[in-house]
């Protein structure tokens, strides 16, 4: 399905999910303009889930308000619902990955996930 520019969309990208707007047609990826955080991505090595020896652990940012972002056509679909604000958005992503780290078997992974939830939010929230 071809989607329009100017259209509000849900985008994923990496492991995280987020409300845009199409800014461009570039292909088979769509330029996306980031309004809103709907899920946040996950931390650790992309290539290595929840592994944490021999991979470099990385802090997984979300991307940015009005941040722009190349995203496969086929990680792109229609979002109908309203648009929530930016920073609150954000603020509840980032609480439900905490939430979800949380239910997990106590890890090494978990151990330091929630450790980079933990300096997200600060620098986030400032």
């Amino acid at each position: 399905m071809t989607m329009e520019i100017g259209s509000v969309v849900k985008a994923r990208y990496k492991t995280g999910s987020y409300v845009g707007k199409i800014k461009e047609e570039r292909g088979k990826f769509y330029l996306v303009e980031i309004l809103a955080v709907l899920k946040h991505p996950q931390q650790g090595d992309l290539h290595h889930p929840k592994e944490t020896e021999d991979v470099f652990f990385h802090e997984r940012r979300a991307l940015a308000q009005h941040e722009k972002a190349n995203i496969p056509k086929t990680a792109v679909s229609e979002f109908a619902d309203e648009v929530p604000e930016y920073s609150a958005s954000l603020r509840t992503a980032l609480q439900q990955l905490r939430n979800d780290l949380k239910e997990q078997s106590a890890s090494r992974y978990q151990e330091l996930a929630l450790a980079n939830v933990d300096t997200l939010e600060k620098d986030y929230f400032k």
